[in-house]
């Protein structure tokens, strides 16, 4: 690990580390804004017409279960270098951008983890919330292209990731917020910073006083009020001894 790294994660009690889509690039998901990100090649579907169009709530499971990038990535050196923190430091919390599940998978518990933009390893029910497994979905859909409705309430059934135009999690920012407010150091890792409200939390900590790090590919806009920022890739600065 970076020497610097190292040394601001020993001195600090409280940490919060934010992780964006770079961290699971090295893992084979491409990002959303990058010259090869998912949106140069994919047009996002809006929440507003999945809710109001079963014919675009049909597309959306098509390409759902067209592509299994996520499904079989696999955690990189970062995500088990996160994990490792998160779980040496008992008062260490981690916000994710990111929908895959890696971080999960690479030992980090639920409840030292917010996902601000939700997961995309399961669906829920828009109406009542119920949890539902993606495999017995993507079989009745590939059979006979049924569109998922909640056996419970007879609701819209969508994937638990926020959508373009989907209100933010109102209890996991909180969540976030209160992580932030607390936090003696806030790490960055992976993520350009630009998408709000999520990219205002390490403006925060720093206004709180706490020790801010950037880890990232290439520059941002809080490079000039962090207290370190580290412009390599993510496995590398955890590979270093």
């Amino acid at each position: 690990m970076n020497l610097d790294l190292k040394k601001y994660i020993k001195e600090s009690k409280k940490i919060v580390i934010f992780t964006g889509a770079g961290i699971s690039t090295e893992s084979g998901i491409p990002d959303f804004r990058g010259p090869k990100g998912f949106w140069k090649t994919n047009t996002p579907i809006y929440f507003q017409d999945f809710v109001s169009s079963e014919e675009v709530r049909r597309k959306s499971w098509e390409a759902k279960f067209s592509s299994d990038i996520i499904k079989k990535a696999k955690p990189n050196v970062g995500h088990y270098a996160v994990a490792n923190i998160i779980n040496s430091k008992e008062g260490a919390h981690l916000i994710t951008q990111n929908v895959d599940n890696l971080h999960q998978d690479a030992g980090v518990p639920d409840n030292k983890i917010t996902e601000i933009h939700g997961n995309a390893s399961y669906a829920s029910c828009l109406d009542c919330g119920i949890r539902y497994e993606l495999k017995p979905i993507k079989k009745n859909f590939q059979e006979n292209e049924t569109v998922p409705y909640c056996d419970s309430c007879g609701g819209i059934i969508k994937t638990a990731t926020i959508s373009f135009g989907q209100p933010m999690p109102e209890e996991g920012m909180q969540i976030a917020q209160r992580k932030t407010l607390g936090c003696d150091l806030f790490i960055t890792i992976g993520t350009s910073l630009v998408v709000y409200p999520a990219a205002g939390f390490p403006k925060l900590a720093k206004e709180i006083g706490a020790n801010l790090i950037i880890i990232n590919n290439e520059a941002t806009d809080f490079d000039p009020i962090a207290d370190l920022v580290i412009h390599e890739q993510i496995g590398k600065v955890f590979s270093e001894e």
